[in-house]
């Protein structure tokens, strides 16, 4: 394009030498051919006055020539003209931003009496009776993610099933076999010293098909040609030695050789290269180079070593029944990732305390739900079992060791907003919320560590009545508004009408609701009021309100890509970005809160049944008692002339 004008605009100054040069609003020059043109203002009403030849010139910087958005690839439709596109950005609907907050939860620990585990317990018995709890709800969505992110083959790969032929095959073709030779297609001979000649393609194949091994061809070769120029240097060594030494040696005269002189041959040498003044490196002429070895430990030395013996000890021996070795596929799997993540190890591993002792550990599990296939997650195994929580329910802030990079157990909030709602999003969700779950916006029993489970929000917003609950659909909280109890005459007939119309929804003789019975231009202004979650709950009620709350798209949604697999008739496939409109999970902004009028804590003490006095019929003597008691008994003498005076 910006050849084609320049090639324009040459000819032009060819033709009109005085268009070339004059910039004045009020140019009355003669029009002649090749000399000049008329004067015409700019035809989008911009103000521009300008020579008619610099019209092509000037739509390059006319402020008002409609262009697409700059979000225009993000998926914004938009097409406004350029003055407009700064102002435009900052309601774009392409503009989004993904929320990144993350937090930790770890998981809840057995061990430690002062622990949570009794009230975990009767959480999930109580939820239904009691309402749950947002640190209770919000800790079971946590818990569902990181099932299924948890795999169980790197935990325990003993434990998985064979993968059968056209499986290895096809992990073959998408090149997801990762590879390397498995132990006994390549043996060491240690005697030479060296690599010793491969086995064939075929034999290493058919040793793969016996272990279950998938090989990678590419890889497979590359490494046949790097260990074959290895074995050809450790002959080219081998023979400048003998030369040396003017000699035969067998391999094991080699070996001690090179022990006795604790010295490793490399051959170097040079000769002459393409060009003259350059020279290359090549296996040549012999020079011997010190090797020094670096001990990162150091051999104790006994005067008296203590007689020790290998015993093997198993789970039978501690009088456990069979039954009793299975153990909860969740608990020991979430134990095996923090070993992993806290102590950056498996949970038996070898470990060398010195050169003399070596302590060996194995690790067997017993699950009734064995064995895996390659692919199976916790989520997969504890799909069809009861509920439990094994998460605790306060969550930690992320730190530089602990992260999303390097800990399994950070969790990322990951919801998508447009950019002038990312900060009320954040203050609101994550500092107000979220951030007072530990007893602040959401207080428990003092008694709660020895299982009761109730709890009570202290705030609510102050602009309007609501609470705050969590919805673990849509993995987000959320104001739902406190309604005011329906307004009852004392009739009995009107008592008994009452249920049943709210059964019904205030349907109406059509079968529609009174909702939908208004005009349409009356449900888009109520629908204007809603925020942007109340929003995209609407547009599910029904296809009237779906085409209500679609028609507010444009000022209230988002616009994001979504990526799709298409496959063609050819057998091949792509990926294809879709533009997609949708609501962000958004509540009404809460400026300020105010505190709940509730009862405060300690009148649930009152008649929480956890709470057990203590009560004492004998008298017992006071600090201050027993020091004079003492007293009494062991005079001083500084008590003497106390008391005597």
């Amino acid at each position: 394009m910006n050849r084609h004008v320049n090639k324009g605009r040459t000819q032009q100054q060819q033709q009109h030498l005085h268009c070339d040069s004059c910039y004045s609003r009020r140019c009355r020059t003669r029009v002649e051919v090749s000399v000049s043109c008329a004067v015409v203002p700019c035809r989008l009403l911009c103000g521009a006055v300008f020579h008619l030849c610099k019209e092509e010139d000037h739509l390059l910087l006319c402020p008002n020539v409609r262009e697409p958005c700059l979000n225009a690839a993000s998926g914004c439709p938009a097409q406004l003209p350029r003055s407009s596109q700064a102002a435009h950005l900052q309601v774009c609907p392409a503009s989004v931003v993904c929320c990144s907050m993350e937090w930790l939860r770890w998981p809840a620990d057995d061990t430690n009496p002062h622990g949570f585990i009794a009230l975990q317990d009767n959480v999930l018995k109580e939820r239904d009776a009691q309402g749950e709890a947002l640190d209770v709800a919000m800790a079971l969505v946590d818990q569902s993610d990181l099932y299924s992110r948890l795999k169980m083959k790197p935990l325990y790969p003993e434990l998985m099933e064979e993968e059968e032929e056209e499986e290895m095959k096809d992990e073959m073709k998408e090149g997801a076999a990762a590879g390397g030779f498995p132990n006994g297609v390549q043996d060491r001979n240690p005697s030479e010293g060296c690599v010793s000649e491969s086995v064939s393609a075929e034999e290493t194949a058919a040793i793969c098909r016996g272990r279950g091994t998938v090989i990678n061809r590419e890889k497979y070769d590359l490494f046949e040609m790097m260990f074959s120029m290895d074995k050809r240097a450790c002959d080219k060594t081998r023979e400048g030695v003998m030369e040396r030494l003017g000699q035969e040696l067998t391999p094991q005269e080699y070996n001690m050789y090179l022990v006795h002189h604790g010295r490793m041959l490399l051959a170097f040498g040079q000769i002459e290269a393409c060009t003259p003044k350059e020279r290359d490196f090549v296996y040549g002429s012999l020079e011997p180079i010190e090797v020094q070895t670096l001990r990162s430990f150091k051999v104790t030395i006994l005067s008296h070593r203590v007689q020790t013996e290998s015993r093997g000890v198993d789970t039978s021996d501690l009088g456990a029944s069979e039954e009793d070795w299975c153990t909860d596929e969740a608990a020991t799997t979430l134990l095996g990732y923090a070993e992993m993540t806290v102590m950056g190890h498996a949970i038996s591993e070898s470990k060398g305390a010195d050169g003399l002792y070596v302590d060996l550990g194995t690790q067997t599990h017993f699950f009734r739900s064995a064995p895996f296939k390659g692919t199976t997650t916790l989520a997969d195994v504890v799909a069809d079992k009861p509920p439990k929580l094994h998460l605790q329910l306060e969550a930690e802030g992320v730190n530089s060791r602990n992260n999303r990079s390097s800990c399994v157990f950070t969790f990322l909030c990951g919801h998508s907003f447009h950019r002038r709602e990312l900060a009320t999003h954040f203050r609101n969700v994550h500092s107000d919320i979220q951030a007072g779950l530990n007893g602040w916006f959401e207080q428990r029993c003092p008694l709660a560590y020895l299982g009761c489970t109730y709890s009570q929000r202290r705030f609510h917003p102050n602009t309007h009545e609501a609470t705050v609950s969590y919805n673990r659909q849509l993995r987000t909280f959320n104001l739902r508004p406190t309604l005011a109890p329906s307004l009852d005459n004392g009739s009995p007939s009107s008592s008994s009408e009452a249920p049943r119309k709210r059964r019904m929804g205030e349907r109406g003789a059509e079968g529609e609701d009174s909702l939908s019975s208004l005009p349409y231009e009356v449900l888009v202004h109520v629908a204007s009021f809603l925020d942007s979650l109340s929003l995209s709950q609407l547009s599910l009620v029904s296809r009237l309100m779906r085409q209500v709350c679609s028609s507010l798209l444009q000022d209230r949604g988002m616009v994001t890509l979504r990526w799709e697999k298409k496959s063609s008739s050819r057998g091949g496939s792509k990926w294809r970005a879709k533009p997609v409109w949708e609501f962000s999970h958004l509540f009404s902004a809460v400026d300020s809160w105010h505190m709940a009028d509730t009862p405060p804590i300690s009148a649930h003490l009152k008649v929480c049944p956890y709470y057990q006095t203590s009560e004492r019929s004998e008298p017992v003597p006071l600090p201050s008692m027993s020091e004079k008691e003492r007293n009494r008994r062991n005079p001083s003498l500084i008590g003497h002339f106390t008391g005597n005076r």
